[in-house]
C-alpha cells in the first residue's frame, strides 16, 4: 500500500446557516442584542480598515435591477456576498433584496461557512447606520423620520430605538398599508422601550423637527425624497436607499449644505448620492472618524449625511457574528460542498466510486 492510498480524507464539511435557522437564531438571541453584536463587530473591523484587501463590488445591471458580488479579505478570512436589488420583485412575491454569502480560509481556500444573507443584510445595514449615527448624530437625538417603510424599515427603527435612544418615530411611505405593516411589527418593541411611532401624511410632516432622517426607499430612479428645503440645522441624514447607479434619494443641494461621510469612496462615487456630485466633491471615509484621523460631528448646528451604499467589510463582520452565534446556539448544519478525497491529487476518484456504486445498484435491481 502506498503512502498516498493510506491517507485518511480530511474533514471538509462546511458550516451552513439556512434562512429559517437564521430567523430562529435572531428570535432566540433577541433582535436588539443581535444588532448590538453586529454593530460592534463592524466597528471593530473598521478600526482595522488597513488590514483588508478592498474593492468596489462587481455589478450586473438590467432594466429591472442589479445583481452584485461583494468581496473582501484579510490575511485569515475571505468573504463574499451575492446580492440583488430588484424593486419589481414584490409583484412576483419575491423580496426586493435577496442574498447569500460565504467565509473561507485564506491560507487554504477552504470554505468554512455558507449562509443566507437576506435577513443578515438587513441586520448589518441597520447596525452600520447606528454605528455611524453614534458619531454623527447629536447626542441628544430622540426623534427620527423614517421615509420608506418596506422590508428594511423595521431593522433601522429597532437599531435606533434599541441602541441609540430614539424615542419618537415619524413614519411615511407612499403606500399607507406598508406604514401600517411597520407599525404592527414595531408595536411590542415600542412598548418595551417606551417609544412612540406616528404615521405621517407626507415626507415633510415626518421630517419637520426630526433629529435624524433615515431614507430607505426602493425605486431604481433618480428621486428627490428629501429636498434641501426640508433640512434643518443639526440634522443627521442616514441615506440608505440610494445604492446603485441611477438610484438616488437626496437632492444634490442636501449634500452641498452638509458634511458627507461614506464607507468606501470609490464605490460610493459610483453608486451613492455622490453620483450626483463632481469628482472633487469632498467626503470623509468613516473609518477615519473611528481611528481619530478626521472629525465627525463638530457642532450642534452641523448637518451630517451618511451616504450609505453597503460595503463588503460590513458583510464580513455580520457573517462572522452570525457564524459564532449560530455555533453557540447549535443551529449550524453541515453541507458537503467540497469532495472528501483520500488522495487530494485524485479528484476522479469521486466519479470512479460513484460509478462503482451505480454498477452495484444496477446489479441488485436486476437480481431482484
Amino acid at each position: 500500500m502506498t503512502a498516498q492510498s493510506s491517507r485518511t480524507a480530511p474533514s471538509v464539511q462546511t458550516d451552513f446557516l439556512s434562512a429559517s435557522d437564521a430567523a430562529r437564531l435572531v428570535a432566540r438571541v433577541g433582535i436588539v442584542r443581535v444588532l448590538r453584536m453586529v454593530a460592534q463587530a463592524i466597528e471593530d473591523d473598521y478600526l482595522r480598515w488597513q488590514d483588508f484587501d478592498k474593492s468596489a463590488r462587481t455589478a450586473a445591471h438590467s432594466e429591472n435591477g442589479v445583481i452584485e458580488l461583494m468581496p473582501v479579505a484579510d490575511t485569515r478570512d475571505y468573504a463574499f456576498k451575492y446580492v440583488n436589488g430588484h424593486p419589481i420583485n414584490t409583484r412576483y412575491g419575491l423580496p426586493t433584496v435577496m442574498a447569500f454569502g460565504a467565509l473561507a480560509d485564506v491560507p487554504t481556500g477552504m470554505p468554512r461557512f455558507v449562509s443566507e444573507l437576506t435577513l443578515t443584510t438587513a441586520l448589518r445595514t441597520a447596525a452600520t447606520s447606528v454605528m455611524v449615527a453614534r458619531r454623527l448624530a447629536r447626542a441628544d437625538s430622540r426623534s427620527m423620520a423614517l421615509i420608506g417603510n418596506g422590508s428594511q424599515s423595521e431593522f433601522q427603527a429597532l437599531a435606533f430605538i434599541g441602541l441609540l435612544g430614539v424615542r419618537e418615530l415619524r413614519l411615511f411611505d407612499i403606500d399607507p398599508a406598508t406604514s401600517q405593516k411597520l407599525l404592527r411589527n414595531l408595536e411590542p418593541f415600542l412598548h418595551e422601550f417606551g417609544a412612540t411611532a406616528q404615521v405621517c401624511a407626507s415626507t415633510q410632516e415626518a421630517v419637520c423637527g426630526a433629529d435624524i432622517v433615515t431614507t430607505v426607499t426602493a425605486d431604481k430612479t433618480y428621486a428627490t425624497i428629501l429636498p434641501a428645503s426640508m433640512v434643518e440645522p443639526g440634522m443627521h441624514i442616514n441615506a440608505v436607499g440610494g445604492d446603485c447607479p441611477g438610484k438616488t434619494e437626496l437632492q444634490a443641494d442636501v449634500l452641498r449644505c452638509a458634511d458627507v461621510f461614506v464607507e468606501y469612496e470609490p464605490q460610493t462615487r459610483i453608486e451613492g448620492e455622490l453620483q450626483q456630485m463632481p469628482a472633487d466633491f469632498a467626503v470623509t471615509e468613516f473609518w477615519r472618524v473611528l481611528q481619530g484621523q478626521a472629525p465627525g460631528r463638530t457642532s450642534a448646528q452641523q448637518v451630517t449625511v451618511f451616504d450609505s451604499v453597503g460595503f463588503a467589510l460590513e458583510d464580513y463582520s455580520a457573517l462572522r457574528s452570525m457564524h459564532a452565534l449560530a455555533r453557540s446556539a447549535g443551529l449550524l448544519a453541515q453541507i458537503e460542498l467540497i469532495p472528501a478525497l483520500d488522495d487530494p491529487k485524485d479528484l476522479f476518484a469521486v466519479v470512479r466510486e460513484a460509478q462503482a456504486a451505480q454498477v452495484g445498484l444496477n446489479a441488485a435491481r436486476q437480481a431482484a
